[in-house]
């Protein structure tokens, strides 16, 4: 791969189909929710299915880390195996998990006493995520073998992948709509797992190709036995852990705020659209993991001209007349919610302007190994947050919304301090006016 020469072209040619990809994950989030909207009492089943997915966006997190994982180390089949096993235990690991959930009285005790279900709804939201546990499954295959496919330079097949899984999404949501019927949760389930299916059997397929090409065991790879892998994936492990306590902090503290519903309110509809300005420059950790080493300067470059986009977008949107066509007609808000909306959207202005840069400096820390770095990142991220909430909530509780919007970007910013100190210490950044090699 270093034997030919990095062009901008090449890099956006990596780079694109994979914000592509990112990008469309958020249609199979509007089919599903459009499909269960269509059943007879629309609250109750989405319900079911919204605090089912939100406990399954918990413990899914630590598959996608997988993807990074891949990327970073797997370089030959020997190092492919050494994952594969890592694989293996955390798929036992996730079932284990998934079934005490299911089918003891613990999934009553973490949705009753930690999510507030109620008690008429929680035997439906434990029979959907019956279903959801078996998404992280597939996303575990998915994500090992994009990791294989990104580092390949072969990201198209992403993009590919995510639109024949929506396709499939959408044929099957007709299905329950038209033919079959939407009668509870387990409809989105459903469909959420065969899009999973489908997206992982593509990357399994391009994936498997690539695997069975590379060499038994490449010069000079120090990746070569499970305890290896074991040392990179565990800090990012543990990392995700931490990471989850930042959500419910978020909603506990926005429930002490002098709007409740509206602080909440406002809140999700600033937040998920700042995210989808984002979703497409997620990848700029995998430019780094697979291009530092042979330009870094040019990637260096590319990340200045791409990362300061997201801000761009979000503020266009928030201090602009744009934003109220925007949040009007896109997002579908009016009155009250549209003005707190927007002035969370505001407050939210540092969190995309830090977000490129902390995922640049968290691929130049998962190229050099020192991912023990991201655990620590990550606590300062959730200490930095907690604190800044109980601060806000004390002095300025009226701000609603933008109290997390607030201290969800203080957080980042701490996050992305301890990145960046420690890649600093590293030395692996280099000086622009340095001439290109």
């Amino acid at each position: 791969m270093s034997d030919v020469p990095l062009t901008w072209r090449r890099l956006l040619t990596f780079f694109v189909p994979l914000g592509l990809s990112a990008s469309l994950v958020t249609l199979s989030h509007v089919i599903i929710s459009r499909t269960l909207a269509t059943s007879a009492s629309p609250e109750t089943v989405i319900a079911s299915y919204a605090l089912a997915s939100s406990l399954l966006a918990v413990t899914e997190r630590p598959s996608t880390l997988l993807r990074q994982t891949c990327s970073a180390l797997v370089r030959d089949k020997l190092s492919f195996k050494a994952l594969t096993f890592v694989t293996y235990v955390f798929l036992v690991c996730v079932l284990l998990i998934g079934g005490l959930i299911v089918y003891t009285p613990i999934g009553h005790g973490i949705f009753g006493a930690l999510f507030g279900v109620d008690q008429q709804l929680l035997p439906s939201v434990l029979a959907v995520y019956g279903v959801l546990m078996f998404v992280s499954v597939f996303s575990v295959i998915r994500n090992i073998y994009q990791g294989i496919i990104i580092t390949n330079n072969r990201t198209k097949w992403l993009t590919i992948g995510m639109v024949i899984r929506l396709a499939g999404m959408y044929v099957l949501s007709l299905y329950f709509v038209h033919i079959y019927g939407v009668r509870s949760g387990i409809v989105g389930a459903v469909i959420f797992v065969a899009g999973m299916v489908i997206e992982a059997a593509v990357s399994f397929m391009e994936g498997r190709n690539i695997a069975r090409r590379m060499p038994a065991k490449k010069e000079g790879h120090p990746v070569e036995t499970r305890g290896d892998v074991f040392r990179f994936y565990k800090p990012l492990l543990y990392s995700s852990f931490v990471a989850m306590f930042i959500g419910p902090a978020l909603n506990i503290m926005l429930g002490k705020t002098d709007g409740v519903a509206l602080a909440i309110s406002a809140f999700a509809v600033a937040g998920s659209l700042m995210q989808l300005t984002l979703s497409f420059f997620i990848y700029i950790h995998q430019i780094v993991l697979n291009y530092y080493k042979i330009d870094p300067l040019l990637v260096r470059r590319f990340a200045l001209a791409i990362g300061f986009i997201p801000a761009a977008l979000v503020a266009i949107i928030a201090y602009t007349p744009l934003g109220y066509w925007v949040f009007g007609h896109v997002m579908n808000v009016e009155g009250q919610l549209m003005e707190e909306s927007l002035r969370t959207l505001r407050a939210f202005i540092l969190y995309p302007l830090v977000m490129p840069w902390l995922d640049y400096g968290n691929g130049l820390i998962l190229l050099g190994g020192q991912t023990k770095v991201m655990l620590r990142s990550q606590l300062a991220n959730a200490i930095c947050t907690i604190a800044v909430l109980f601060l806000l909530i004390a002095l300025v509780p009226h701000w609603n919304g933008m109290v997390g919007a607030l201290a969800q970007s203080l957080g980042l910013l701490a996050e992305a301090t301890i990145i960046f100190l420690v890649v600093r210490r590293m030395g692996r950044e280099p000086k622009l006016n340095r001439p290109a090699v």
